[in-house]
């Protein structure tokens, strides 16, 4: 029937937008988690402490609590908000994916609608 077809579009369309508004806030996600870690973490590792060094290291008490670093834990919950987005982002996608392959013309343009409205705003 027809509006079934009209509403079949327009779910279509509405799981391409939030497939889209998923993806921009999975990236907004890692750009608060890469803020949360300190500036030299890459760096510490690699780096001894001198004899002489009285500046905090890596398993000092002063950036430790409950026995791993303060930020770690800080980035641990940013990894798992990540990886929730990502697994709704791959479901969303699949499920557009399987309704573009029904090979409907009009599934496929509310499909290609949807992304490109979720992808402008």
């Amino acid at each position: 029937s027809p509006a079934g077809m009209a509403l079949s579009v327009l779910v279509i369309l509405l799981l391409s937008l939030l497939y889209e508004a998923v993806k921009m806030g999975k990236a907004v996600l890692l750009r608060q988690a890469l803020l949360a870690l300190p500036h030299g973490l890459s760096r510490e590792p690699l780096v001894e402490p001198e004899e002489g060094d009285t500046a905090p290291t890596q398993g000092s008490p002063s950036l430790m609590a409950g026995g791993c670093p303060i930020f770690f834990r800080r980035w641990f919950w940013y990894h798992v908000g990540q990886t929730l987005f990502h697994v709704v982002q791959v479901v969303l996608g699949y499920m557009v994916m399987l309704a573009v392959m029904s090979y409907n013309a009009w599934i496929f343009l509310g499909a290609v609608a949807g992304s490109t409205l979720g992808y402008f705003v």
